[in-house]
């Protein structure tokens, strides 16, 4: 079967350092196919405790690293998100990617923006400390779900109210892409899948790396798609010890307090 090749790849949510992202599951799809653009839109990590990074994690981050060396040929962007705040300058460093409070780009004479999301959700702007704290909730509540069908549901519900806000945030970026003047727009944020057009602008959510199913969005000439991605066994997070950071990373100051001793081994190019 041919490698599929896009011309942009869009992931989001991936919250680096918590104990349900399916940083393995990214990687593993991000070296299956192949594309022109990566934009990484926002809330990469969970929070700017380095320490929290298992060793998927930094394999994730090594490989983003590799894909920024111009001799790959793949534009890297990283559009911030409202958990990657504080970050930006330790993000350029670390990664060698420039990041952005929103990105646009032209494909095929239409103009695409990129932009997190939390913008258009007026809690987490008004409420950020609740917000987070809701956020570590919905993360315990993520780990104790699985196979607990009462539970499943009361997360389901505990989503929709507290931390989706997929209409709103949709609404929110129909508005901008149309103050902006773009024909489609792509938001995380909202960990929810889905599409919504209203008029001749588009507005995309890309999903999550948090949950089941992992959700992705690849743009080519024939359109832009949601994907699910195939999880395989061996893409499920293993529970695996925290890990120092890999060694070329050890030499970045870090003011998020990554640790400076090395253990982890890079990922091959």
């Amino acid at each position: 079967m041919p490698t599929p090749c896009y011309d942009t790849v869009i992931v989001s949510d991936l919250h680096l350092g918590s104990e349900v992202s399916r940083a393995k599951a990214a990687l593993h799809m991000l070296k299956a196919v192949r594309y022109r653009r990566l934009i990484l839109l926002g809330d990469i990590f969970c929070d700017l405790n380095f320490r929290r990074l298992k060793k998927e994690h930094w394999q994730f981050l090594s490989y983003i690293r590799k894909l920024s060396n111009p001799k790959r040929g793949v534009e890297v962007v990283w559009v911030e998100g409202n958990h990657d705040q504080g970050l930006s300058d330790v993000m350029s460093h670390l990664v060698g990617v420039e990041v952005y409070e929103e990105y646009e780009w032209c494909y095929q004479g239409m103009r695409h923006l990129a932009v997190h999301g939390h913008q258009f959700d007026r809690f987490v702007v008004n409420n950020r400390f609740t917000s987070q704290l809701f956020a570590a909730v919905h993360e315990h509540l993520q780990k104790l779900s699985f196979g607990k069908k009462r539970i499943v549901g009361f997360l389901e519900r505990f989503d929709t109210v507290w931390l989706r806000l997929a209409h709103k945030v949709a609404a929110g970026a129909l508005a901008h892409a149309q103050q902006r003047n773009v024909e489609r727009i792509f938001c995380g944020h909202t960990h929810a899948a889905m599409k919504a057009v209203q008029g001749a602008i588009a507005y995309f959510n890309t999903g999550s790396w948090t949950q089941w199913p992992a959700t992705y969005i690849a743009i080519d000439e024939h359109g832009v798609n949601i994907h699910e991605y195939d999880e395989r066994a061996d893409d499920r997070n293993s529970g695996q010890e925290r890990s120092q950071a890999d060694p070329e990373f050890a030499h970045i100051p870090d003011p998020a307090g990554l640790p400076g001793d090395a253990e982890y081994q890079g990922v091959p190019g």
